[in-house]
């Protein structure tokens, strides 16, 4: 078992300031993130695929525009990570699939491009779940990643590597996605910031898609204002993403200390833990000492029932799966990625889809396809979007009279691996993060104390539609007075 923190190499925002000072150089800052992956990526596995060599062309092209004078961006110099289903050209981009395992794009996604064009690094592609498929990175084609504070347990899922890569000091920060808290949930379980964006307000573009009504991409690091940092370079506009929300992009970052006096926070029963054993006690209490504490700061705090929100479990897993066995049906073995031989056609697309895809994955295509079946379509998927429909107007009519919703993130501490091997059981990881996906709205997870074992707790801040200001200045302020 470890339970240590690598060393410190700085924040986000202090790499950027001393690389563009030329204080520091973005190779040296490089140099020290590779070395410390050589030395515990081992053990760890954040890691499909370290892009070093391209990592040092990037630090180097940053070195040179500083000594030459020229305007760097925002994130000069920071070493970022990058969940392996996000499209980068030249790179084997594989969702931790044998199915697309030596795939590489020829493109690049769109939080990609401005990665680089605000001068980050990208240090390599991290491990998930298949496909995104799951809460733990115990789904993985190439095996599970291990939380870098507790090698003997989970570091949450889907984007387990992108989370563990910055709990163990590999990246400064990293992208992640969330479907359904693939984001948020790992964060809880590594002790990080982890922000899923207002559906369409970070572009999906080059993001291979798993369920796409409800996808959306996000940042983890140490802190709420590297968050902000992040989610100010990758969020914006994208005429290529036919979802993104045309209006230009808030940024965050400058309202961190603005405080929430007279801001009204509500603590969602449904998702509180109380009576409910899922839960356990540490991780009910602090997210009680969390909304205490917000009321100690001047916020209006109180509860507030949403009977829809316990439904959205429901909902979610007949949504997501009918929308993945939609969109996996690209992988036939003909285009692209893994292709078995056959005497024919279907026997071809059978053999390389049997070889190609995993437990998990094939059995949300089942209950997908099952569900949007005929004879079955209004039963399952139609009564599904018709709850969805229901908690988009009581999220509304709720916010109606809050600014921000809060409750845990995860029910539950880092588990060790196997300990939810039952898929019902794992499924019910997502219960206080799927909200926010079916809904559409902004939510994130912040560090608040430790739970059962010493391990970190997420508490959870959820945010109407474009309310990712507001949301930031609550996880600031919860960050201020976290035990």
């Amino acid at each position: 078992m470890s339970t240590s923190r690598s060393h410190d190499a700085g924040s986000v925002l202090e790499i950027a300031a001393a690389v563009r000072a030329g204080e520091r150089s973005a190779v040296d800052v490089l140099d020290q993130h590779l070395a410390r992956i050589a030395e515990r990526d081992e053990d760890i596995h954040a890691f499909n695929t370290v892009t070093d060599t391209a990592a040092r062309e990037q630090a180097a092209a940053v070195d040179a525009a500083v000594a030459a004078g020229e305007t760097v961006g925002p994130l000069a110099g920071v070493p970022i990570a990058l969940k392996d289903n996000l499209c980068t050209r030249g790179v084997t981009t594989t969702c931790s699939s044998r199915i697309l395992e030596h795939w590489v794009p020829p493109y690049d996604a769109t939080v990609v491009e401005r990665l680089a064009a605000a001068g980050a690094v990208v240090v390599g592609k991290t491990n998930l779940d298949e496909f995104a498929m799951g809460s733990s990175t115990e789904n993985s084609a190439f095996g599970p990643t291990r939380n870098p504070l507790d090698t003997g347990r989970v570091p949450g899922g889907s984007s387990g590597g992108s989370a563990a890569a910055v709990a163990a000091g590999f990246a400064a920060a990293s992208l992640g996605s969330d479907t359904g808290g693939s984001i948020r949930q790992p964060a809880a379980l590594c002790g990080l910031v982890g922000m899923k964006p207002t559906y369409g307000a970070v572009s999906r573009y080059g993001l291979v898609a798993f369920a796409s009504s409800l996808d959306q991409i996000g940042p983890f690091t140490r802190t709420v204002a590297e968050s902000a940092a992040v989610y100010d370079v990758i969020a914006g506009h994208d005429p290529r993403d036919s979802t993104s929300i045309p209006r230009e992009h808030v940024p965050v970052s400058g309202v961190l200390d603005d405080g929430i006096d007279g801001l009204r926070v509500g603590v969602i029963t449904e998702l509180s833990g109380r009576g409910n054993d899922a839960f356990e006690p540490g991780v009910i209490e602090a997210a009680l000492s969390a909304a205490d504490a917000l009321s100690a700061a001047g916020a209006k705090v109180e509860d507030v029932s949403i009977p829809t929100a316990v439904a959205g479990l429901s909902a979610y897993y007949m949504i997501a799966p009918a929308e993945a066995s939609s969109n996996l049906a690209r992988y036939d073995g003909v285009r692209y990625g893994l292709r078995k031989p056959g005497p024919n056609t279907a026997s071809m697309m059978a053999a390389s889809r049997t070889a190609g895809f995993g437990d998990e994955v094939k059995r949300r295509i089942m209950l997908g396809t099952y569900a949007l079946s005929a004879g079955y379509y209004d039963a399952f998927y139609g009564k599904a979007q018709r709850i969805r429909t229901l908690m988009i107007q009581e999220f509304d009519r709720i916010y109606e009279n809050f600014d921000v919703l809060l409750s845990p993130t995860s029910p539950c501490v880092a588990f060790e691996f196997g300990a939810k091997a039952d898929p019902v059981t794992m499924y019910y990881n997502d219960v206080c993060t799927i909200p926010s996906n079916l809904t559409g709205q902004p939510a994130m997870s912040v560090p608040f104390g430790t739970g059962a074992h010493g391990l970190p707790v997420g508490v959870q801040v959820l945010a109407p539609m474009l309310g990712e200001p507001t949301m930031y200045r609550v996880a600031a302020a919860l960050e201020g007075v976290a035990p």
